[in-house]
């Protein structure tokens, strides 16, 4: 099996990351209705990559980008038991690179990054329909926490 690297993402990286986005976006679009049609932007990367309080994440294959996701800390309402959180996005692997466990080697490596900002919640949403993608999470030791619903007033959806 060829070696995964993993790296902080730069600048230089985000013509590739703008590609994963649109992956990601096409591949969520069969379970979320109420997506606008056309061109649509899921993140603003140039701000997470400058943040000091995220950590965006590439694997590389032979030099090679192939994967990316992030952790963002975000603070909790005053109500939870935790004053902060990290939270996790822009999972994407390219579908030849799939199923070799380069997902997991980029939450691992953002586990560890958010315990050392003082972070012990992690959380991460994902469209309950998206069975495969709920499966390696739950297999990375994530569990179901609340159902997001919604209702549409407008019979057209």
């Amino acid at each position: 099996m060829t070696p995964v690297t993993l790296r902080l993402a730069t600048n230089a990286d985000l013509p590739t990351l703008y590609e994963f986005e649109q992956g990601i976006i096409q591949a969520e679009r069969p379970f979320d209705p109420t997506l606008k049609s056309g061109h649509i932007n899921y993140y603003d990367l140039k701000a997470l990559i400058a943040s000091d309080h995220a950590k965006v994440i590439v694997a590389e294959v032979e030099g090679v980008v192939v994967a990316s996701g992030y952790a963002n800390i975000i603070s909790a309402k005053e109500y939870l038991r935790h004053e902060k959180y990290a939270y996790l996005g822009f999972m994407f692997v390219d579908p030849k690179q799939r199923g070799k466990g380069i997902i997991k080697q980029i939450l691992d490596e953002l586990k560890l990054w958010s315990r050392s900002k003082g972070v012990n919640e992690i959380r991460l949403e994902v469209y309950e329909d998206n069975v495969p993608a709920v499966r390696a999470y739950e297999k990375a030791g994530f569990k179901k926490h609340m159902v997001k619903m919604r209702l549409s007033v407008n019979s057209e959806e």
